[in-house]
């Protein structure tokens, strides 16, 4: 992370209160009971046998009680039905060594508090390594996310979905709508710090610490997300070379300054029709939260997110949006 040299005393403290509320109270608050019991119509009691899907259709296997921990916050709850407020169910694609619950237990329950039918999916696994998702050929996890898809889609009724990734799931789905026939079945795609034009090898592996046991669970293996990712690897040259975008998909990018995992941070961005960079800091200059923490606990990206799930109803982020 680069240093940060705060202009007084006072803004330090205050970036520091901000950053403390941004991983406490406020997430907290969204999987609390209280939380839950404000949620919409629709029904999002703790998924039983009878209403979960088989791990064969849900695209991936699934412990059972990650299944409870989603379902009972709302989120893979495969009886929801989209309203017409938000006609589109949004998949949650998780990052390099995250998993479908883990790097979304802050903002699945924020989106379904605010009416989303939410489903996140397990990809990437390698043999004999748990927990630890989003390792394998990211062109192969991108057949993953479009079997996954189909079946929000069968279980929806809806036309298309909207796709919210972090880190690499943020560029994972752009596979899947390039070359897997993705692109009539997605809305929007929204990377919260995505690497979509790559990192250095160091960059990715500075996430070991955040994840304890990672690194013996790989030890003896090259996990193939990781060089993928790597900037000019064969998978990112082929993914870029037709240009970032495609038409009729709006894409949003949402990256912080102080990443310190896909570098430079600007390297994140895409350019071409339908594309809204955003720089976390212009929203609030005071958040401090790097490459983990934008996706895992940031509730002003989280605000964003939304605003870019429903460009229509947008309302302006701040940093106020710590405590929302």
């Amino acid at each position: 992370m680069p240093p940060i040299r705060p202009r007084s005393a006072l803004r330090l403290l205050s970036a520091l209160t901000l950053t403390a509320a941004l991983i406490t109270a406020p997430v907290l608050a969204d999987t609390a009971p209280a939380a839950l019991a404000k949620a919409p119509a629709y029904d999002t009691r703790a998924t039983t046998a009878a209403d979960a899907p088989p791990a064969s259709a849900a695209g991936h296997a699934t412990s059972a009680g990650s299944v409870t921990a989603a379902a009972s916050s709302g989120w893979n709850n495969w009886s929801c039905k989209p309203s017409a407020a938000h006609p589109r169910p949004v998949v949650l694609v998780h990052g390099t060594f995250g998993n479908s619950v883990d790097n979304w237990l802050g903002l699945a329950p924020y989106l379904v508090k605010r009416g989303y039918c939410v489903y996140s999916l397990d990809y990437g696994q390698l043999p004999g390594v748990p927990l630890f998702h989003g390792l394998g050929s990211i062109a192969a996890s991108a057949g993953q996310l479009a079997d996954h898809v189909d079946r929000v889609l069968a279980a929806t009724g809806a036309a298309k979905v909207d796709i919210v990734g972090h880190s690499q799931g943020g560029v994972m789905p752009r596979h899947y709508i390039n070359f897997l026939g993705g692109a009539p079945k997605v809305n929007a795609l929204v990377g919260l710090a995505p690497s979509n034009h790559g990192t250095d090898l160091g960059g990715l592996l500075r996430l070991l610490p955040y994840f304890p046991g990672a690194a013996e669970a790989i030890e003896h293996l090259t996990p193939q997300a990781l060089t993928d990712q790597m900037a000019g690897s064969a998978f990112l040259t082929r993914l870029n070379a037709g240009g970032d975008t495609l038409p009729g998909i709006r894409y949003t990018v949402i990256a912080t300054r102080y990443d310190e995992v896909v570098t430079p941070y600007t390297s994140q961005f895409l350019s071409g029709p339908g594309v809204r960079n955003v720089v976390l800091q212009d929203l609030c200059p005071l958040d401090l939260s790097e490459h983990v923490l934008v996706g895992l606990a940031d509730r002003i990206v989280f605000h964003e997110t939304a605003n870019a799930l429903d460009p229509a109803h947008a309302e302006a982020t701040d940093c106020g949006d710590a405590f929302s």
